[in-house]
């Protein structure tokens, strides 16, 4: 005959492999049964598991990263933090920081440096109070983690064209430098203000500046606070205030849903989406002399290409310009910025057998598409006036330029021509 045997009849190990495979919400439930079930559902070893699973906590600490007494107290630290708040939003945007910050921390630290601490409801509510908005939900967790970047004095002027350390990043060609940082909430509200003093917006649009380039070219991204969508301005917003959405309308959703978890608004997705083009190694760091910063020049394929001809490596990929886009200009409508990278393989450069320990560019011929018809045709010498001298081993030779184009797809194909060994000294 079977007998039947309550929890509190289980050994110790047996109710603690149960008790682990409860959720904590169920733990705390059956504490409530008996002493002993109390005890077995308080072990800090059954919490720190918690922690572990659904914080990706190693040690016991609050949400702003302050010590705590054990893992049952740190995860109820969380929970109170975040009360008001559906629990499975905020373990996706501390996973969203988490992924951000671990790339930060072992490829661009002093950018991370400048993440400041998590704001308060307070301050959340006075930029609501004084912009007269309401924040999406998933934004609003976004602040709660981090209150943007603080870029020091000593940071803008360590540079003439402004900070590097933007944690968006940017990209250059020509005299336009652009690098993008994460705005703390007390420069969304000067910003703003700003915006609605200068541009002529609406003090009742709901568009606020959550993003912008810290160099002289500026590139704003808006915040609409009603519907959710991310929106970055073109060369037209002091005009007329254009903008370009930056998310498909479609994955914008409950933006101000308390309830359930499918809340999801464009910053919470754009900032998703950058980490992972971080961790896949998609973009990278960037290192100009003693400058480091994020180039949002892809690098891997498909969206950088790479070709080698005779020992001579040229790797190309583009981005998007938005704040060159004039969506009232059939014939440039979009500007895209290319990169450009030359380098000679360890091998040296090989032709019919031959060997030589260099080789210089001489011509370089671009065909440039819009869809498929031809819109620019450059046959010439030099690249950016410059003739690069390539050697094995050297790091890559760099050069950005552009092309405007009236289409929202196009491409790029063309041939360099380099001369083996050395032909003309105006190389650099």
């Amino acid at each position: 005959m079977e007998r039947e045997v309550g929890l509190d009849g289980l050994g110790d190990l047996a109710l603690h492999i149960i008790l682990s495979k409860l959720c904590p919400a169920d733990n705390v439930r059956v504490s409530c049964v008996s002493k002993r079930l109390r005890i077995s559902a308080s072990e800090d070893s059954l919490w720190a598991q918690f922690c572990l699973q659904d914080l990706h906590l190693s040690t016991p600490q609050d949400h702003q990263g302050n010590p705590a007494p054990s893992f049952k107290a740190a995860y109820q630290f969380w929970r109170e933090a975040f009360a008001m708040y559906p629990w499975p939003l905020v373990l996706r945007v501390k996973r969203c920081w988490d992924k951000l910050k671990k790339w930060l921390s072992n490829n661009f630290p002093e950018a991370e440096a400048t993440l400041r601490r998590g704001a308060s409801e307070s301050d959340i509510q006075r930029l609501q109070t004084l912009l007269k908005v309401k924040l999406p939900i998933p934004t609003r967790l976004l602040y709660r983690f981090h209150d943007g970047q603080e870029l020091t004095d000593k940071e803008h002027s360590a540079r003439m064209l402004g900070s590097s350390l933007g944690i968006i990043g940017g990209y250059s060609f020509y005299n336009h430098l652009v690098n993008v940082y994460l705005l703390p909430i007390s420069q969304v509200i000067v910003e703003t203000r700003g915006v609605i003093r200068h541009l002529g917006f609406s003090s009742r649009s709901n568009n606020i500046v959550v993003a912008a380039s810290s160099s002289y070219s500026e590139k704003l991204f808006f915040l609409n606070c009603t519907n959710g969508q991310l929106y970055v301005g073109t060369r037209n917003l002091p005009t007329d205030g254009e903008m370009i959405q930056c998310v498909p309308n479609a994955l914008v959703r409950s933006v101000h849903v308390l309830h359930g978890d499918c809340q999801q608004d464009a910053m919470l997705l754009w900032l998703e989406e950058h980490g992972r083009r971080l961790e896949n190694g998609i973009i990278k760091v960037r290192e100009e002399g003693t400058v480091r910063s994020i180039s949002l020049f892809p690098e891997v394929p498909p969206l950088c290409c790479t070709a080698v001809t005779n020992g001579v490596q040229v790797r190309a990929s583009a981005v998007f310009v938005p704040e060159f886009a004039d969506l009232q200009d059939d014939a440039e409508k979009y500007m895209f910025a290319y990169s450009i990278r030359l380098s000679l393989l360890p091998e040296g450069c090989i032709i019919n057998g031959m060997t030589f320990s260099s080789c210089q560019l001489n011509w370089r011929h671009w065909i440039i598409r819009a869809n498929e018809d031809i819109v620019s045709d450059v046959n010439g010498e030099a690249v950016i006036g410059k003739f690069p001298l390539l050697h094995p081993g050297e790091d890559e030779f760099v050069y950005e330029s552009c092309t405007p184009l009236p289409s929202s797809s196009g491409s790029v194909e063309g041939s360099f021509t380099f001369v083996p060994g050395r032909y003309c000294t105006n190389y650099d």
